[in-house]
């Protein structure tokens, strides 16, 4: 309250409290002289200068607090602003910009102005720091139990030979890896209900269709596609992934600890997963430089894109990764 006023004012009801115990004195408030006066159930004064006025708002009880804790309850909201607006007391900024319909307006563009930013930049950013963060044991368990929602949903067991399976994961694991490191991973074999397909999970696991495997035209582009994902995995983009989708929720659960939540909503969200076009980039990246360091022509890569093309948009491994020309172009590209 502003103590520059001398004018006395009328006296309002107003509710007292000691602020040492739940008793309830009822007094009226007047202003003289710069000075806050009660008087009723108990006599005080106080100037205006030493007192804190509640924000106003349009049903809370506005309240009048004293240094010692002590405070009034106005229920005349009315009657009090006047009093308010003759001692020459003025709201912030804030509370003006609450009651002007071009502020609330202005503040609710400013709100989703921010939130569309954190998504598209803060997010990202934060989700990659915990990702690479969190313990391994941590996202090992993220992705437990995973597989087995999608063995009885998705996939059938694979019908490729058994030698056939062997061969491939023995090709792979002949490969060098870029930097000479590799996370832990393992190959699994399925065969699928919605075609050719692959991808990593946060386990290690890196499931690879029977359909895909049949689709492409050797051994090579296989190596590719097996390449790729292991870059997500390197990367953990699919970590990352979870972490965006489920904001603020999956991370705090995979900094505390508790990860029931994010596991049960994990395999449907793998069903629909779309990697950014930057992510997608990091794992081509990833795969470039695994062939080139082994010596396999990057254009086993470009045809596993080509041979997913001639599919159809509606190919599950197109949707979750996007295939384009301009893509194959920059596959050929960092061959030259």
């Amino acid at each position: 309250m502003n103590a520059d006023t001398q004018e006395d004012h009328a006296a309002l009801a107003a509710r007292y409290f000691d602020g040492q115990s739940s008793r309830l004195y009822r007094v009226t408030l007047s202003v003289r002289d710069g000075v806050a006066v009660l008087a009723g159930d108990i006599a005080r004064s106080c100037p205006l200068g030493e007192l804190h006025v509640s924000e106003r708002s349009s049903h809370a009880v506005r309240k009048v607090s004293f240094p010692d804790g002590a405070y009034l309850e106005i229920a005349d909201q009315a009657a009090f602003n006047s009093l308010l607006h003759a001692t020459g007391h003025r709201d912030g900024w804030v509370v003006r910009l609450q009651q002007s319909w071009r502020g609330a307006l202005l503040a609710t563009v400013a709100t989703v102005l921010a939130l569309w930013l954190s998504y598209q930049y803060l997010l990202p950013l934060a989700a990659q720091g915990i990702a690479h963060a969190i313990p391994q044991s941590v996202e090992r368990q993220l992705g437990q139990g995973v597989l087995d929602f999608l063995d009885q949903h998705v996939f059938a067991p694979s019908q490729l030979d058994a030698a056939r399976q062997q061969a491939l994961r023995s090709q792979f694991a002949r490969l060098a890896t870029p930097g000479n490191s590799a996370p832990e991973h393992r190959i699994v074999f399925r065969k699928s209900k919605i075609g050719p397909n692959a991808f990593a999970l946060p386990s290690g696991d890196i499931v690879l269709t029977d359909e895909m495997v049949e689709l492409l035209p050797d051994d090579q582009a296989i190596m590719g596609v097996l390449a790729h994902e292991l870059g997500h995995l390197q990367q953990r983009h699919l970590t990352r992934r979870i972490i965006q989708t489920s904001a603020v929720g999956a991370g705090a659960a995979l900094l505390f600890g508790d990860v029931s939540t994010v596991v049960a909503t994990l395999p449907p969200m793998l069903l629909d997963l779309k990697y950014s076009r930057d992510v997608e980039r990091d794992a081509d990246d990833y795969a470039i430089a695994m062939l080139r360091q082994n010596g396999i022509a990057l254009e086993h890569l470009a045809q596993v894109f080509v041979a997913l093309g001639k599919l159809g948009d509606g190919t599950p491994y197109l949707s979750s990764h996007p295939a384009s020309t301009e893509r194959v172009e920059r596959i050929r590209a960092a061959q030259r």
